[in-house]
C-alpha cells in the first residue's frame, strides 16, 4: 500500500514550488475543495511526509560568509550519540550527519570569517570529547539546493 496516492504528489509539487500559495489555489489547481488540501497536508505531516516548514535564511545576509563542511574522526564510533548531543550546543553547526567512510561524522557548519572559523574549530568542536580529528572543506559557491522531486521513484 502507497503511503501517498497521486493526489498527495500533486499537492507536493505545488507547495514545494511555492510553500507561500495558499490552500485555495492549490485546491483549484488539484480540482478538490480546500478542506480537501487541508486535510492532505496535515495527513502528510501526521505520517511524516512532509518534515518541515518555515523560511529559508540566506545566510551571507546576516553575516556568515564562510560555508564549511567539517569531516569529524571519533576516537571510538560507538561516541556518536554524546559528540551530536555537543554539536548541538553550537549554532553555528545546520547539519549533521553520521557516516561510513573516511569519516565517522560529516556537519554542516557557517561563520562570519576566518577568525570566527578559527575559534569554531580550536575551542568549540575539537574540544569536544571524542573528536580525534577534524578536516575542514570551505564552499565556494552553492550550485544546487533542492528536495527530490516527487515523481522521483526508488530503485527497484
Amino acid at each position: 500500500m502507497e503511503i501517498i496516492d497521486e493526489l498527495d504528489k500533486k499537492i507536493l509539487k505545488i507547495i514545494t514550488q511555492n510553500a507561500r500559495i495558499p490552500f485555495k489555489d492549490v485546491a483549484e489547481q488539484c480540482g478538490v475543495s480546500r478542506a480537501a488540501i487541508h486535510q492532505r497536508v496535515q495527513r502528510m505531516f501526521d505520517i511524516g511526509v512532509i518534515v518541515g516548514s518555515g523560511y529559508q535564511v540566506n545566510p551571507k545576509m546576516l553575516g556568515y560568509n564562510l560555508c564549511v563542511y567539517i569531516g569529524l574522526t571519533l576516537e571510538r564510533g560507538n561516541m556518536y550519540k554524546q559528540v551530536c548531543a555537543e554539536l548541538e550546543k553550537i549554532p553555528e553547526v545546520v547539519e549533521s550527519q553520521f557516516t561510513l567512510g573516511a569519516y565517522a561524522m560529516i556537519i554542516k557548519m557557517y561563520a562570519h570569517d576566518d577568525k570566527h572559523l578559527m575559534h569554531l574549530l580550536n575551542s568549540k568542536i575539537q574540544a569536544i570529547p571524542g573528536v580525534a580529528n577534524t578536516e575542514t572543506l570551505t564552499t565556494l559557491d552553492e550550485s544546487i539546493n533542492r528536495s527530490l522531486p516527487i515523481e522521483y521513484q526508488p530503485w527497484q
